[in-house]
């Protein structure tokens, strides 16, 4: 093998490395949305019908707890 092809095959495998560089991370990242996607369906198939719906009481966010305290001030003091 002479110089020239020498060079060329470096640059090709070097080319190559750097389009695999490029890639992996959005072919894993793809990899691993379809894990979770796939879990998901497969969690929610599992899932009882009657509990599809949330049966917990929901607790009030921070601004309506605020807001329902000045109604109570406003209230108080009219």
């Amino acid at each position: 093998m002479d110089t020239t092809r020498m060079e060329a095959l470096i640059g090709m495998v070097t080319v190559l490395a750097i389009l695999v560089l490029l890639v992996l991370p959005a072919a894993i990242g793809i990899a691993r949305d379809r894990r979770i996607d796939r879990q998901l369906r497969e969690a929610e198939q599992e899932r009882p019908e009657d509990q599809k719906s949330s049966s917990k009481p929901t607790v009030p966010s921070t601004a309506t707890w605020y807001a329902e305290g000045r109604r109570s001030k406003k209230l108080v003091s009219s």
